[in-house]
């Protein structure tokens, strides 16, 4: 999923801990009036819950917006661990 984020200069790196944390890809950063803008690339299966968790780290100051950018294999770790939840 293509993911935009902007958020508090002050919110940057725990944003970004976070967007990394859920195997993203920081594709950008950027200043505007409303705030830094970060944009990325991450696994939808990993955004699940997302709101909330960017909700607590920026005491509910910043927003996101997502869209769906293109397919990508997944890689082997984790196509392993779905493959034993589901087999096993």
């Amino acid at each position: 999923m293509k993911v935009e984020v902007v958020t508090p200069e002050a919110n940057m790196g725990d944003v970004v801990g976070d967007l990394n944390r859920r195997r993203g890809m920081i594709l950008g950063m950027s200043d505007t009036p409303m705030g830094k803008v970060i944009d990325a690339e991450v696994p939808l299966a990993e955004m699940f819950g997302y709101a909330t968790d960017l909700r607590s780290a920026t005491q509910g100051r910043a927003t996101f917006t997502m869209e769906f950018d293109r397919y990508a294999e997944a890689p082997k770790a984790v196509a392993a661990a779905i493959m034993t939840k589901n087999l096993g």
